[in-house]
């Protein structure tokens, strides 16, 4: 049999056995044990050692002669673990060692966990048969005190005495309080240890696709005969959008491809991946811009493309012999040409297209230049100029033209002249989408080679 009560009851004994913590002493004292506690609890990162020193800390403000938590989380009634005892003394983590922890069914502790309410027993008389004897064995009086998790008592702690009408009813109200608000604390570790881990496992994998994409880019700029190259490539994530490859071909000509994927990060990555791939498997050599778009065009747009994604680019052919550069572009900011004879700055436009991977069928119409010596070609994605300050401006070709005013720079200082006048633009704010610049300076002769920089 057991005397079975709720809330209302009344303990027998008063405070008499040890004047509880809560109305015994100056306040004071109990006011400077209570902010010891929290300081301690505030340190905590691990919720075994918070509930650990909690308990600690717990005994001696409200004593008791035993505990025992219990828990149905991810089990169906009438079942529930012993998470937590002092009965043991090699306490698995509840956490983490899960399988390490007994289930039982049906009893008293069922019965009051499934409850779903506090309860306090004056008189504990447990059946010599109940799947939980060895947990009330001496013990004489109990509280109940339900955790709650969404509404429902997933948690329980049993608080017991070896007498009977252990425990103050005045005092139960606050040990309900006190046990959710330390419930709730250790679930936020618990979940915030959890988000830490998945992070990290992320954030790895992440740093992989990061790795496979870059590796997809030049490692090393080719010289090209009377082309001075440089690049910069800056991923506003861990894996970016961005592609630019350039192409030896057949007498002598070379192709430059510069493209940007819609989005960021992984997915973009990954599509840029894809587009790399179909360039490098061109049948042969393009003998016309037209030719390269409208491949990669085709096949992103009948097997790779959803809903809402494309892919900008410019492919240009250059010819280092008569300095003819023809060009092709879908979607992609035109390249900026500076004559540095004249001070002139003129925008590569052609015939306006959709970007690639929209509607399979469709054409790139070419259109020619002849670059003259110390001319500056500036390549890039749209990172650079749709980069925004504190009040959503955009940078804007118009700006990236004034940069570009000084015609006495190497290609390696005219990017970082570019990047400078971003970065002081946006006031150093995150990067909202990748930024690649690849600037191609006309030289009299044969060509400097530069290894591409690359930033995160």
């Amino acid at each position: 049999m057991v005397a079975f009560q709720g809330l209302e009851t009344k303990g027998s004994n008063g405070m008499t056995e040890g004047t509880e913590f809560f109305t015994r002493g100056d306040w004071r004292e109990r006011l400077d044990h209570i902010v010891e506690t929290m300081r301690e609890l505030s340190r905590q990162t691990d919720p075994q050692e918070m509930v650990r020193l909690y308990s600690e800390r717990m005994r001696a403000m409200m004593p008791r002669s035993r505990f025992v938590s219990i828990t149905r989380r991810g089990l169906e009634p009438p079942k529930y673990r012993i998470a937590r005892t002092d009965l043991w003394d090699d306490q698995p983590n509840p956490w983490t060692e899960r399988h390490k922890l007994p289930v039982l069914e049906g009893g008293l502790m069922g019965q009051l966990l499934y409850g779903d309410d506090p309860r306090m027993i004056d008189e504990l008389d447990v059946a010599a048969d109940d799947p939980a004897a060895e947990y009330f064995a001496g013990m004489r009086s109990l509280v109940a005190v339900p955790v709650y998790d969404e509404g429902t008592a997933l948690n329980m702690v049993l608080f017991m005495r070896e007498r009977a009408a252990g425990f103050d009813p005045n005092q139960f109200p606050e040990m309900v309080w006190m046990s959710n608000l330390l419930g709730r604390a250790t679930h936020n570790l618990v979940m915030s240890a959890e988000l830490r881990r998945v992070n990290e496992e992320l954030d790895r994998e992440l740093q992989t696709v990061a790795e496979i994409q870059r590796s997809l880019l030049p490692a090393d700029l080719p010289q090209i005969p009377t082309l001075d190259l440089a690049v910069s490539y800056q991923t506003s994530m861990r894996a970016g959008g961005d592609y630019y490859d350039i192409f030896r071909l057949p007498g002598g000509k070379w192709g430059l491809l510069v493209a940007d994927v819609s989005g960021h990060g992984t997915p973009a990555a990954v599509l840029m991946a894809i587009t790399h791939a179909i360039a490098h498997q061109y049948p042969g050599a393009p003998s016309r811009p037209s030719d390269m778009l409208e491949y990669l065009n085709r096949n992103l747009a009948d097997r790779y493309m959803l809903a809402g994604t494309f892919v900008t680019a410019f492919f240009g052919l250059y010819d280092p012999e008569t300095r003819e550069l023809a060009y092709a572009l879908a979607g992609h900011p035109p390249p900026r040409l500076k004559h540095c004879d004249d001070g002139t700055i003129v925008s590569l436009t052609g015939p306006r297209r959709p970007p690639l991977g929209i509607q399979a069928n469709m054409d790139y119409p070419a259109s020619t230049c002849t670059l003259r010596e110390a001319d500056q070609l500036i390549f890039y994605t749209d990172g650079i100029t749709e980069a925004r300050n504190g009040d959503g401006e955009f940078f804007g070709p118009e700006r990236l033209d004034e940069v570009l005013h000084n015609c006495h720079l190497d290609a390696d200082a005219l990017i970082m002249t570019v990047l400078d006048a971003v970065r002081s633009f946006t006031n150093d704010a995150p990067m909202e989408d990748d930024r690649t610049i690849l600037v191609a300076r006309v030289t009299p002769g044969t060509a400097h080679m530069h290894t591409h920089t690359t930033a995160g």
